[in-house]
């Protein structure tokens, strides 16, 4: 009976030590599957002077790239300058020109320059025009001649005379302004009556030429655009050579001659044109002998 009681208390002693053990070790759950992104680290590394080379400075034949663009942009500012410059078109001044103007009457204006060869052009405004309209001029060696004799008369380069009437001004029917420049000199003249029949020369002079030239223009429109036109303005040529109005009717005869085999215009204006033309050949005839 004595063993039995020394046996059992070593066996409650070894089963209570059993099960402390057992407390103090928890059955491990499994553990859950977890998804984990590697982290790269980089090392740290120490900050350290960096050392940075000096540049080399530039040879002699070189610029740095800053001061090649400062330098170069206003070296192509101004060569555009030059460029546009050269673009525009010189006005150029001819040593004759001869004005008209009168705002009520059907040709406003009338501006003939050209130089000594008769060259140049003729810039008239019609009332019924939206702008001035400007065509280049040939002066005949006849009008030419007529207008050199004219200036020489007057000596209009160094004479200090006033043409305009002092006791007449009919600005109503118009103003005339005449300017030379020849030899380093020029004047200008303006009046719009006078009784130096020189100076009424010059004028009369130029608005014959213009009376020439401005139909020209009237007949090249008329052939293009309205042919019905062309038997009127026959008619007002016919009239101008009757009354002198014309500079130079023999500068016309090409354009006539051409005029009367142009099959655009209607019959009766080309047989008007062929008559025209006998017309000044005949008085060209006369005038010869």
């Amino acid at each position: 009976m004595k063993k039995i009681f020394i046996f059992v208390p070593i066996i409650l002693l070894l089963s209570v030590s059993s099960f402390a053990q057992t407390k103090k070790k928890p059955a491990t759950k499994p553990a859950k599957k977890t998804t984990t992104t590697a982290v790269i680290t980089q090392p740290v590394s120490t900050p350290t002077e960096e050392v940075v080379p000096t540049p080399m400075p530039p040879k002699k034949n070189e610029r740095p790239e800053d001061q090649t663009v400062q330098t170069n942009e206003p070296q192509k500012k101004n060569q555009a300058e030059r460029n546009v410059a050269k673009a525009k078109p010189v006005e150029i001044k001819y040593p004759f020109v001869y004005e008209f103007s009168q705002p009520n009457f059907v040709i406003k204006s009338v501006i003939i320059e050209h130089d000594e060869n008769g060259k140049g052009k003729m810039t008239f405004e019609h009332k019924d025009f939206g702008e001035p309209i400007s065509d280049p001029l040939q002066l005949s060696t006849v009008t030419l001649e007529k207008l050199n004799k004219v200036f020489q008369a007057l000596n209009f380069l160094d004479s200090t005379e006033i043409y305009q009437s002092p006791t007449r001004d009919y600005g109503h029917l118009g103003n005339y302004t005449v300017t030379l420049r020849q030899a380093g000199k020029e004047r200008t003249a303006k009046y719009n009556w006078t009784e130096n029949k020189e100076a009424k020369s010059l004028t009369d002079e130029y608005r014959r030429i213009s009376e020439q030239f401005i139909w020209y223009f009237d007949i090249s429109v008329a052939r293009e655009n309205q042919p019905l036109e062309a038997p009127g303005l026959m008619d007002k040529l016919d009239s101008l050579l009757r009354r002198d109005e014309i500079s130079d009717p023999s500068q016309m005869l090409p354009l006539l001659k051409e005029l009367s085999n142009d099959e655009r215009i209607p019959l009766i204006a080309r047989n008007h044109a062929i008559r025209i033309v006998k017309d000044i050949e005949k008085k060209a005839q006369k005038a010869e002998k």
